[in-house]
């Protein structure tokens, strides 16, 4: 058995991209667009790895998506979880649980999708993060 890919629906292809591209660092590894069906499939990958991807899922045709608790998250690891969270921070993005004891944190791309961040190893716990409460849920 061989793990493939997690599927998540998105609503703007590029808010999702800047997300999970420019903010995360995944790059974008294949495209289809669907005339038929009305719809775009695009993967994405971490760099250098060759496991499981990310399928955004974008719908032509307008749709509200709710989120349910049968979805957890996705997570990745990262190399320095502070230096990425300030990154997602410069962007606008909401860190819901801060990386206090420098090994996790939440985000939420821009459809809701929780992503759990893991530091490689620890890093020593620092401000301004050891104080900074959590935001919303993650």
């Amino acid at each position: 058995m061989q793990y493939l890919h997690t599927m998540v629906r998105v609503t703007d292809i590029d808010a999702s991209l800047k997300f999970y591209c420019d903010g995360l660092g995944l790059e974008e590894v294949r495209r289809s667009d669907n005339e038929r069906g009305r719809y775009t499939l695009i993967f994405l990958r971490a760099p250098g790895d060759q496991g499981g991807e990310v399928e955004l899922t974008y719908n032509w045709d307008p749709e509200e998506y709710t989120g349910g608790r049968n979805f957890g998250h996705l997570a990745y690891r990262v190399k320095d979880i502070y230096a990425l969270c300030q990154h997602l921070m410069d962007m606008g993005v909401t860190i819901n649980r801060p990386p206090r004891d420098g090994h996790m944190a939440f985000v939420r791309s821009p459809d809701g999708i929780s992503v759990e961040l893991i530091q490689d190893g620890t890093l020593p716990a620092q401000e301004p993060w050891a104080s900074m409460p959590n935001t919303g849920a993650w």
